[in-house]
């Protein structure tokens, strides 16, 4: 998982328009602490996602912030074998991230409560 990967997906907004977005994701590893750079962008649109994460067992946690909105919280989770699945929480926030990583492609799709409706991602390394 460590290294660049890049791609592209969609991101639909808060009045239901789907907009096409370019991304590109950064994940360095160690041991069990991994940190991400995810950003996203369309014509109008555009999100920098950045997490740090610590794994025990299958067990995740971590922080994380989107730069662009100054919004940061935290990251609670399970994960292993490529699949993670976590909230991202912060006040008056709360999103369902899953990433799906096999070889060199990865799924992401960003489900939150509020902000846009959500975002799929495909990336490859």
């Amino acid at each position: 998982m460590a290294g660049t990967w890049s791609g592209g997906g969609s991101v639909t907004l808060d009045d239901g328009s789907s907009e096409r977005i370019r991304c590109r994701a950064t994940y360095r590893v160690g041991g069990p602490n991994m940190t991400m750079s995810l950003t996203c962008a369309s014509d109008a649109y555009k999100f920098n996602l950045a997490a740090d994460v610590q794994a025990e067992g299958n067990a995740l946690s971590g922080s994380w912030s989107e730069t662009s909105r100054n919004i940061s919280g935290s990251l609670q989770g399970r994960g292993g074998g490529g699949n993670f699945q976590v909230l991202a929480s912060a006040p008056g926030f709360n999103a369902d991230i899953a990433m799906r990583t096999t070889g060199n492609k990865q799924s992401v799709t960003i489900r939150p409560d509020s902000q846009f409706r959500g975002a799929s991602i495909s990336l490859t390394k």
